[in-house]
């Protein structure tokens, strides 16, 4: 009888990773349908067209996919909505049964004005592996990796955690940098970080690519603090899963409506701290394409007849990260996903 191949070389890991590349392609198209509409001061047409775009990109992806974080309910949204089979094999079955994360273009904001940091991301996780967020806010704070467990809570103030955080990394408050969105409900955050002598970048939108930078040593960012959405801070939990980091998100309710949705989604505790493990489990993978140009991406660039892209991809199980260029040549092979 012939000796099992080890773990290593078994066929289905090869599988794994080519599926993990064929995630690039998807955030390729949604990132460069996105491009078209750079500066132009329509974020509904540029989101739109992105969508479109990952929707059709998933249809060569060999997978049986459900979107469990996506553009909305059924009703809002035509397509990538929660609950929505994606996949080559979505019809007939076939295929891995996976769980699927989409924002087909965070920053839509910042994509009409020409802004930094707009990007196309999608993540897959084993069926169950992700947390069903509803679309509401979530609280977070997220560190990058190397530092002690536990460095950061949530339940600290702004203070402790900056004194903790710059214990941890051997420097001064006035050395660490904190990103958070430029809105009215952090000011007391952001005047409690600049009392201690902390650093502030202020970011528009896009904090998927925010709480990511935390892990990028060239990006500057030492940690994420304040509220954002809850299915985007799925998705920044599953990139750090991949990258090293770490996350505690809580969600954010406003009444007991959304209380009452959140338990019909799996959500027994509406005051439970999430970690990033608990966000994201099992054997994740993660997708991201610039639309713009940010600290971890470099944004499409459209020339006669193709463009240029520019991409990441990882995995938790291996915890491998790559960056992909992408010359695209229209005129030799018209993108399929782009109109």
């Amino acid at each position: 009888m012939a000796e099992a191949l080890p773990s290593k070389h078994r066929p289905e890991m090869v599988v794994d990773r080519n599926l993990a590349l064929e995630l690039v392609r998807v955030t390729e198209a949604a990132a460069l349908a996105a491009s078209r509409w750079i500066g132009r001061g329509d974020k509904n047409a540029a989101d739109g067209a992105a969508v479109e775009a990952m929707r059709k990109a998933f249809d060569t992806v060999a997978i049986t996919g459900t979107v469990v974080i996506g553009e909305g309910e059924m009703d809002e949204a035509p397509m990538l909505y929660i609950g929505e089979k994606v996949g080559l094999y979505a019809r007939a079955g076939g295929g891995p049964e996976v769980d699927i994360a989409v924002d087909p273009l965070e920053g839509t904001s910042i994509t009409a004005k020409g802004g930094p940091n707009a990007i196309a991301t999608v993540a897959l996780a084993e069926k169950g592996g992700f947390l069903h967020a509803p679309d509401i806010y979530m609280d977070k704070i997220a560190v990058g990796p190397g530092l002690p467990d536990g460095v950061v809570n949530l339940d600290a103030t702004p203070e402790e955690n900056l004194r903790e955080l710059a214990k941890a990394k051997k420097c001064s408050i006035s050395d660490l940098m904190v990103c958070t969105l430029d809105r009215d409900r952090h000011k007391e955050m952001i005047k409690a970080c600049r009392a201690v002598g902390a650093r502030i970048t202020l970011i528009g939108d896009g904090d998927v690519a925010g709480v990511i930078n935390v892990s990028q040593r060239d990006a500057g960012i030492d940690i994420y603090m304040g509220s954002g959405g809850a299915p985007e801070g799925v998705l920044a939990a599953a990139a750090l899963r991949c990258i090293g980091g770490q996350m505690q998100g809580r969600l954010m309710f406003e009444n007991d409506e959304q209380v009452a949705r959140a338990a019909t989604m799996g959500v027994d505790d509406p005051s439970r701290i999430y970690t990033v493990e608990d966000m994201a489990r099992g054997d994740v993978m993660f997708a991201a394409t610039g639309v713009t140009s940010g600290a971890m991406l470099r944004g499409v660039r459209r020339f006669a007849g193709g463009a240029y892209t520019h991409s990441i991809v990882m995995r938790s199980k291996s915890g491998t990260v790559r960056y992909v260029e992408g010359h695209h040549n229209f005129d030799r092979k018209p993108s399929a996903f782009v109109a």
